[in-house]
């Protein structure tokens, strides 16, 4: 039988304690301020989104908020929203925090009297780890169909 303990949410992170590796990010956090929305295009090649940047914080420092589509406008400055499962992503080497299509973001009642813009955690640049496209299982063979090597336990002959 599962425990209550099992289903508890994960603890809530404090801004300063964001790293590009945080998932599952639940936080309180405060909107300093919001930029104006800009297109992206889609990779896909549907549709440009839009997004726009918030700074938000709290007590431990500040962090750049990423808001796509919807949720431009839906907030403004001084408001608190309480995010859960949210995630932590690199913009060219800077964190973001992003709310993501598994994640939530409401307004709280809860207050944060208090920002504190001393310390900027987007402001710090990270390594990018690359994505590696190398060599599958099993390595590259060299030759092409037709060239009369061996593949697959047998030779072809055309």
């Amino acid at each position: 039988m599962e425990s209550a303990a099992e289903h508890a949410p994960t603890e809530t992170k404090k801004v300063s304690g964001l790293t590009p590796q945080s998932k599952n990010v639940n936080i309180l956090i405060k909107i300093v301020s919001t930029g104006e929305p800009k297109e992206i295009p889609n990779k896909f090649g549907g549709e440009p989104k839009r997004v726009a940047e918030a700074v938000v914080g709290d007590e431990t420092g500040t962090v750049i908020l990423s808001l796509w589509q919807d949720q431009i406008g839906s907030v403004q400055a001084n408001d608190v929203l309480y995010i859960e499962n949210g995630y932590v992503s690199l913009v060219q080497g800077h964190i973001r925090l992003n709310v993501g299509k598994y994640g939530k973001m409401t307004k709280s009642d809860k207050e944060i009297p208090e920002v504190n813009s001393e310390v900027n955690v987007s402001a710090a640049e990270h390594e990018q780890e690359r994505r590696s496209f190398g060599p599958r299982p099993g390595g590259y063979r060299s030759g092409g169909y037709g060239s009369g090597e061996r593949r697959g336990g047998y030779r072809r002959r055309y």
